[in-house]
């Protein structure tokens, strides 16, 4: 496939899995390598195209700023593949925990597969609760469908909140629309937030007010974005490669390069 028909078949991938995504995005900008305009060119178009997809902004930054830029695209497809975070979060689950989670969070099925001690309860806001629930009983997770009605209840009645985060800013991370709901009723009722980051996910300070314009448009109200923006005030641990942080330990520790070229 022509780079340039490869490039456009990513980039129009907006509803493919985020993870499959980055990976086929790394293969597209490794092509472009030896031509720095043409680099920065495709770099923009993939974060117009994906701006909720912090590992896209990681690797184009990285990719940009690197004097080997084929061989960055490569190395961080493979830093990406081998990113231990699920691997962390299926060791630190309390054992026997009641689980919440919103819509389908793909990532978090392996580990809660890989426990097999945990029951999760899937909180139900876009109509994909149902599949989620489906994925998990066929690795025999206990799982329950609960809809948006009993988030509150599943809410407080369960052992921990995780919720997968497709990027971290300074001040709030981007998670499943219902995210922040029950991320509120979780801190009124003294239930622990789990957020879910991991290789390339903590887009720098520099980097973030470019990733929210690219977000919704003007046209779109607040509540029709395709994510919801969570105060990180609400957040009480961050899994990443290094296992469970603090938030503002897993700040400390953002490994995307804040690529001037990206911010405009």
């Amino acid at each position: 496939m022509h780079p340039i028909e490869r490039l456009r078949f990513v980039a129009r991938a907006t509803g493919a899995p985020a993870d499959d995504v980055v990976q086929e995005a790394a293969a597209s900008l490794a092509s472009f390598a030896d031509d720095p305009v043409s680099l920065v060119t495709a770099c923009r178009r993939l974060i117009d195209r994906h701006p909720a997809n912090g590992p896209i902004w990681w690797l184009c930054a990285r990719t940009l700023l690197a004097a080997d830029p084929a061989d960055e695209a490569w190395r961080c497809h493979s830093d990406f593949v081998g990113d231990p975070t699920v691997d962390e979060l299926a060791h630190a689950l309390p054992e026997g925990a009641a689980v919440a989670v919103i819509g389908w969070p793909e990532r978090l099925a392996p580990p809660f597969a890989r426990r097999g001690d945990v029951q999760v309860r899937v909180v139900d806001v876009d109509g994909d609760g149902p599949g989620f629930v489906r994925a998990l009983e066929r690795f025999d997770v206990d799982a329950v469908d609960v809809p948006v009605s009993g988030l509150a209840t599943a809410v407080a009645a369960s052992d921990l909140v995780v919720l997968d985060a497709s990027a971290i800013g300074p001040r709030d991370a981007l998670v499943a629309p219902g995210g922040w709901a029950a991320a509120a009723v979780a801190r009124a009722s003294e239930r622990p937030v789990w957020l879910v980051g991991g290789r390339g996910r903590a887009v720098p300070a520099g980097l973030w007010p470019a990733l929210q314009r690219r977000l919704g448009g003007a046209a779109r109200a607040p509540w029709e974005q395709d994510h919801d923006p969570l105060p990180l005030e609400l957040v009480d641990q961050v899994a990443g490669p290094g296992g469970l942080r603090t938030v503002a330990d897993a700040l400390a520790t953002v490994d995307t390069p804040d690529a001037a070229e990206l911010r405009r």
